[in-house]
């Protein structure tokens, strides 16, 4: 009977020492499962603001042949066109040109009466070469297209744009060099992106400025993917207010609380927390009543009290919805469907119904990184056979 026991004990201490050490395991799994969450998400951000090698190529190709043409043969036709009113005129403002040239391809392939599409497309001093000889080379048929710099606004100075003076600033550059470190941690990732450095992102808060002429015009992403005729958003009444967009308040983290620094006094009296976030993607701008209301003065107003990022983090969505608050009008779902970067599970039936379909997130659809089930709705508009595109290896 004792030496029962005693093996009893033994095999006891045995069960403790094995429960102990299995714990052990675990926490140092859980442990390493964290890091490499933290890990994968800091490389994916990392990733969203690389350039693939083709498009670089492609970029650079189109840039040298630009500047060899002859000045009379770097003209658009249709120039007339540019301030009709009459016509149906976009703003697109890109960097990228692959992305540039689908929008305008599916925009032009979806419409019904192509001649009276206008496309204002604002590029950078790296890629307006590029953006240009692309559409020379191409030209989106009997639309009419225009390229212009963004470094050649003189008016858009420090003295004049806010976010331009604090994006010169030592603290704005030393904040973005530092989201190289993965020691920096990943949450605030997504606003340390080189995109909200760029005018480019920011120029649209100054759209009557860049078209004075104009009276409405429709903003597009370069990440987004045209399926229908884009006239009726032309007919929709916006009932007097200036941003036409689809609301994104199904769920809880879309709304103001999630996006603005509510512990700040200035931000808790002027704006509802529960209040219903929109898109940037795809936007109706009336520009008359944008003028009115004096849309970019309360946006410089916003922007000059952010200096210490103090009301909100980077980014365009945060002051476009206080800028807009209350001057938005719900346009239907079906108009933009959103996700297509970062969400695997969206309904195919919206996909495939929704006019304007957008890769907003980390997982571009030129990226690696893309999901391959959404891939195939953005490069049915590439031009593989196109001399340039097979040229960098694109296909």
């Amino acid at each position: 009977m004792g030496q029962l026991l005693s093996k009893a004990k033994e095999q006891l201490y045995d069960c403790k020492l094995v429960t102990g050490k299995l714990r052990a395991m675990l926490q140092s799994a859980d442990e390493q499962v964290r890091s490499l969450k933290k890990q994968s998400m800091f490389l994916s951000q990392i990733a969203a603001k690389t350039i693939p090698n083709g498009i670089h190529c492609l970029s650079l190709r189109l840039t040298i042949d630009y500047y060899l043409l002859p000045l009379e043969k770097r003209v658009f036709p249709r120039r007339e066109n540019l301030e009709n009113p009459d016509l149906y005129h976009y703003a697109l403002f890109s960097d990228n040109v692959l992305a540039a040239s689908v929008v305008v391809n599916s925009t032009i392939k979806n419409a019904k009466e192509p001649e009276k599409h206008v496309f204002h497309l604002v590029s950078d001093k790296l890629n307006f070469g590029a953006m240009n000889m692309w559409f020379l080379l191409n030209p989106p048929g009997k639309a009419t297209i225009h390229v212009e710099n963004v470094d050649e606004f003189k008016w858009l100075n420090s003295s004049y744009c806010p976010v331009l003076r604090q994006l010169e600033s030592a603290a704005m550059k030393e904040y973005y060099f530092k989201s190289d470190h993965q020691t920096t941690g990943s949450s605030n990732l997504k606003y340390r992106n080189p995109k909200y450095l760029s005018m480019l992102n920011h120029l649209r808060f100054y759209l009557p400025q860049v078209y004075p002429k104009l009276n409405k015009i429709l903003f597009l992403d370069d990440d987004i993917v045209v399926q229908k005729d884009l006239t009726g958003l032309w007919k929709v009444d916006l009932n007097g207010k200036v941003n036409g967009a689809v609301e994104t308040c199904g769920e809880s983290f879309h709304r103001f609380d999630k996006y603005l620094n509510f512990s700040n006094p200035h931000i808790a009296r002027n704006f509802d927390p529960n209040a219903c976030g929109w898109a940037y993607g795809m936007n109706m701008f009336d520009l008359d009543v944008w003028k009115k209301k004096d849309i970019t003065g309360i946006y410089h107003k916003w922007q000059n009290m952010n200096e210490d990022w103090v009301l909100w983090k980077l980014g365009t969505l945060p002051p476009g919805l206080m800028t807009f608050y209350g001057l938005t009008h719900p346009l239907d779902k079906s108009w933009h469907v959103l996700g297509l970067g970062y969400n695997p599970s969206i309904d195919k039936r919206d996909i495939e119904k929704a006019a304007v379909i957008h890769y907003n997130g980390n997982m571009k659809p030129w990226l690696e990184l893309a999901m391959t089930k959404y891939r195939s709705y953005w490069v049915k508009y590439i031009k593989f056979d196109h001399p340039y595109v097979r040229g960098c290896k694109l296909g």
